[in-house]
């Protein structure tokens, strides 16, 4: 049995490769970006007005107060979208420009309409009246003041969201390159499993691909459901072992089969292949019996989680998404820093994955509460959780006020 640490070192040093495609930048939620994204073009585009208002050349103020005002020659109106063909052909002239207007040549600032007075009245003035010197360059948003054309925009290994979409429409991307998404082929396994709704005492209700198949879009992997593999078929996990070597499928997970049972026949199948890595077996709780194996000369992966649905979602989360993590390429995941609200005492070799509820006080400090019912086989502390709390090996007792790391347990603490 190995550590918690030395088994992430393995899994980190086993990656499979990933690789690329092009997709539409529309399509692009929970993709990760495969390399720096620059931008194509300047935004803004041109120098335009921020307020709706009236555009000048700044220097016809010059001489201006209040007992010297002069009259400015409204010469047109510019608004979102026109193509600027006014400029300048004589000293005190003005434009009406609306919000988002590009600047017409020869105008160098913008005086917003309600400080504006019209002559000769403001329904339908021929002029704007000015006593007093305005300086340049107010109240413009000026061209490549937000991005310049070829600045960097989106940086390689971010997971794309709307924010990005929006940025990446907004200056003229239409496709990028992503990592492509792992594909996982999952297994839930043993004779006790059953897909039915109305079972006897002695049947389990699966449960365990529903809830990791939940978690696709959050943990960016496709998913595909093998089905339930049954006590006896050992002989067709090899057979489907062997035909994913050959297959778009990057990842086997099962569920069950892999502790020390009679017919826990996971390990035994796997170790039939050709392996650059593998092991079974780490001192975590829950989901000491889990297993992991690489194929030699294959781009393939294999987890064993175990059959228990709190072991397998501990697992799932604290094993196979650093993994893809690592595969996509990702920077590791930043542990959430919390209060401990509660003590608690495990043995001192042992990782522990505990559930918990995360607080924020009214004095906004983050605090993380212990629940009870830390058991495998509990579902309702499960529901009752929101976070995980990682409690690492190398210490026994963890005493209130402590501080801890905690783990979202259904997306990543990087999103947030």
């Amino acid at each position: 049995m190995i550590s918690y640490n030395q088994s992430i070192k393995i899994l980190k040093r086993s990656k499979i490769f990933i690789g690329n495609q092009l997709i539409k930048s529309t399509k692009c939620i929970n993709r990760v970006a495969s390399e720096n994204i620059l931008s194509k073009a300047n935004n803004p585009a041109g120098n335009n007005a921020a307020f709706d208002g009236y555009a000048i050349a700044s220097k016809d103020t010059n001489n201006l107060n209040k007992k010297k005002s002069k009259l400015f020659k409204i010469i047109g109106i510019v608004a979102a979208g026109d193509k600027p063909n006014k400029k300048i052909k004589q000293k005190y002239q003005t434009i009406e420009i609306m919000t988002g207007g590009l600047l017409p040549k020869g105008f160098d600032t913008i005086i917003p309409i309600e400080q504006i007075d019209f002559y000769p009245n403001k329904k339908n003035p021929s002029h704007i009246v000015l006593n007093k010197k305005v300086k340049k360059n107010q109240h413009i948003r000026f061209k490549g003041s937000d991005f310049k054309k070829n600045d960097l925009l989106i940086k390689k290994g971010t997971i794309l969201q709307s924010n990005h979409i929006l940025a990446l429409k907004t200056l003229g991307i239409t496709k990028i390159k992503v990592k492509k998404i792992p594909k996982i082929l999952f297994f839930s396994t043993g004779n006790e499993i059953t897909n039915q709704e109305v079972i006897p005492d002695w049947k389990v209700r699966n449960s365990n691909s529903h809830y990791i198949q939940s978690l696709k879009e959050n943990f960016l992997f496709d998913f595909k459901n093998g089905g339930i593999l049954k006590d006896d078929d050992k002989l067709k996990f090899e057979k489907k072992l062997k035909k994913m070597l050959n297959s778009n499928v990057d990842i086997i997970v099962t569920s069950g089969a892999v502790s020390a049972g009679k017919f826990d026949f996971v390990p035994d199948v796997v170790k039939k292949f050709k392996l650059s890595s593998y092991f079974k077996g780490v001192a975590l709780r829950p989901g000491k019996p889990i297993l992991f194996a690489k194929i030699k000369g294959k781009q393939k992966a294999v987890f064993g989680l175990p059959g228990n649905p709190i072991s397998s979602a501990a697992c799932f989360r604290f094993l196979i998404y650093p993994y893809l993590q690592n595969l996509m390429e990702l920077k590791d995941e930043k542990p959430i820093k919390a209060i401990l609200r509660n003590s608690f005492v495990k043995k001192i070799f042992f990782t522990r994955f505990v559930k918990s509820k995360i607080y924020t006080t009214k004095n906004g400090k983050v605090e993380v509460e212990i629940l009870k019912g830390q058991e495998s086989f509990r579902i309702q502390s499960f529901i009752k959780s929101n976070i995980w709390t990682l409690l690492p090996s190398g210490k026994s007792k963890f005493k209130k006020g402590e501080i801890v790391d905690c783990f979202f347990p259904h997306y990543p603490n990087k999103t947030f």
